[in-house]
């Protein structure tokens, strides 16, 4: 994959850490807000952890860059416990992966036809996706775009390009996986590493384009 068939713009940011590690996993996050992602940078932009992925991807597809994939940011939020609860030693996933941020709210509760996020505010029904099985006790979500699904896909076909790493498609991301705990090779969501997370769900045009890759 050729970095120039990529919808690309590169913010100001500077809240990473400018060291160069190997990349050998990918996680999928989405941002449970409206922000889009040069927004999304600002937000993060100032914290003193370094909280951060490496690109955000807007609605409209646009991939919003903050700092190189070769560089690394806090994005997983993993404690001692996390690894400890499976049996493993604590490791620091975020120096060795990727994060993927998608503009999204995330889940989503239905009144009466309507459709609220989860800090009260209406989302138009054509943003709206229907499980057929709840997902973490949610089968309302919002939508992900097909701008931001295509542009995911250019992303994790351009660092298997460049790191070598597995793009394969594995059931097991969608809950806590021991692979993505151990550092595995692979594309995880934040829910392989964290029980206490939503994102990202199992959309079935994410699904289909994991698949086919």
């Amino acid at each position: 994959m050729d970095i120039n068939e990529i919808n690309l713009k590169s913010v100001v940011f500077d809240d990473y850490y400018a060291s160069t590690k190997t990349k050998n996993q990918i996680y999928l996050h989405h941002t449970a807000g409206s922000a889009e992602g040069e927004r999304q940078f600002g937000f993060w932009q100032g914290d003193p952890i370094k909280v951060a992925t490496c690109v955000c991807v807007s609605r409209n597809g646009e991939v919003v860059q903050g700092f190189s994939s070769k560089f690394w940011a806090y994005h997983l939020g993993m404690r001692g416990t996390h690894f400890a609860a499976h049996g493993l030693p604590y490791k620091n996933l975020d120096m060795g992966s990727i994060g993927i941020e998608i503009c999204n709210w995330g889940w989503l509760t239905e009144r009466y036809g309507k459709f609220y996020t989860y800090v009260g505010s209406e989302l138009p029904s054509n943003r709206v996706m229907k499980l057929n099985q709840p997902y973490r006790g949610h089968q309302y979500w919002e939508d992900y775009t097909d701008e931001q699904v295509e542009s995911v896909r250019k992303l994790l076909l351009l660092w298997k390009d460049r790191y070598g790493i597995d793009v394969s498609y594995n059931e097991d991301i969608w809950d806590i996986t021991k692979r993505a705990l151990a550092g595995e090779n692979g594309v995880f969501t934040h829910n392989s590493v964290r029980p206490d997370k939503t994102d990202v769900y199992p959309n079935p045009k994410l699904v289909a384009m994991l698949k086919g890759l």
